[in-house]
């Protein structure tokens, strides 16, 4: 398994890319009335994200998360992807800031997995950065207050957890720590770690929190087995409005 880590020249990209503009965040974020525990599934939108095609894991990933949401009762899903000849569209800097911007629903489920470091996620198609303060603008126009569950798999992705972004109606769940990177996205890899892990607790659980649970220790396994040294740390944020929000259909 080869390290979460942009090995494809990142100090090249790093020099190269151009963050899109920090916004400021909407003022008057609307806010929900009180917690909510369950949305009927057909009023979840969801949007996922494949943000780079160097390694086949991350459209994996999108694809089976697809079918997975289906099953569960979800209509609409909107997909991004980074491979131009797969018909979805392109996982741009642009298109994802305005997929989120748009994703609506009476809940909002967004799944991002890519290559990232500590300022945020690179698609691979712009290789432009995509950090915390553009997502949680976008995210605050297209969801609201609505419940929204936040999935960011990638290198560093706790860094998309802050003060900014914890807000009352959101879940976020990264997959490492804002300080460590995440793993399993070689060339020969069907998914990354967390994807897999992520991906096997949707069969059983009933809250997004015993997704949240299950999927890091299953990622802290799977890291002991492979004898990695510095363990990527899952993190999660649960909003007092959506403390105990259950998935779609359960």
């Amino acid at each position: 398994m080869s390290l979460r880590i942009a090995t494809f020249a990142l100090a090249l990209l790093v020099a190269a890319c151009t963050p899109l503009a920090e916004k400021t965040p909407p003022a008057g974020r609307p806010t929900m009335a009180g917690p909510v525990a369950s949305v009927p599934a057909a009023n979840w939108h969801a949007m996922l994200v494949g943000g780079d095609d160097s390694s086949p894991a991350f459209d994996n990933a999108v694809d089976t998360l697809r079918e997975r949401l289906v099953a569960l009762g979800v209509r609409t899903i909107r997909t991004f992807t980074a491979d131009q000849a797969a018909g979805a569209r392109l996982a741009t800097s642009n298109n994802v800031r305005d997929g989120l911007q748009t994703v609506g629903g009476g809940a909002c489920f967004v799944y991002i997995t890519s290559h990232g470091e500590e300022r945020g996620f690179f698609p691979r198609a712009d290789r432009r950065l995509f950090g915390p303060a553009v997502l949680d603008h976008a995210l605050a126009e297209g969801c609201g207050g609505v419940p929204t569950v936040l999935v960011v798999s990638a290198c560093h992705s706790g860094t998309f957890i802050n003060d900014t972004t914890r807000q009352p109606n959101r879940i976020i769940l990264t997959a490492a720590a804002a300080d460590r990177t995440s793993f399993g996205c070689g060339a020969d890899d069907d998914y990354t770690y967390y994807d897999q892990c992520f991906l096997q607790q949707l069969d059983a659980a009933r809250t997004w929190r015993q997704v949240a649970t299950g999927t890091r220790s299953c990622v802290e396994a799977l890291e002991r087995r492979l004898g990695v040294r510095l363990e990527s740390r899952p993190q999660t944020f649960f909003g007092a409005a959506v403390a105990n929000l259950h998935l779609p259909g359960r």
